[in-house]
């Protein structure tokens, strides 16, 4: 298990279930065990959505790193994705990103781990 890596050195992977968006595993269950979060950066092209769904066993927290776009969140609305905002999404609350007018890269973090 390593502790210090670099982030360039990982590569940019499909994401699981949602197609056009690539994702960076920075730190995962399978590679630091059950009890460790889940840590991605995420990128989002230009017009990509990904379409409303929701995590049920994890809280979903968004550090946006780049680029601008629109996220639905469930019970509190829409909020404008822009370099250094931050989205918090609790368990079971329905989300989704639409309307990328500017590649967004998003450092995504779920907390309990879900890969």
């Amino acid at each position: 298990m390593e502790t210090f890596f670099d982030t360039e050195d990982l590569p940019w992977v499909d994401h699981p279930t949602v197609r056009n968006v690539t994702i960076k595993k920075i730190i995962t269950t399978q590679q630091f065990g059950k009890d460790s979060p889940s840590i991605l950066m995420v990128k989002i092209p230009v017009d990509v959505e990904v379409p409303e769904h929701v995590h049920t066993e994890s809280e979903d927290i968004l550090f946006v790193v780049s680029g601008r776009g629109m996220m639905w969140v469930d019970e509190a609305g829409e909020v404008l994705l822009c370099k250094g905002e931050v989205v918090r999404v609790p368990r079971n609350t329905k989300h989704r990103i639409f309307d990328v007018t500017d590649e967004i890269i998003v450092y995504d973090v779920f907390s309990p781990g879900i890969l």
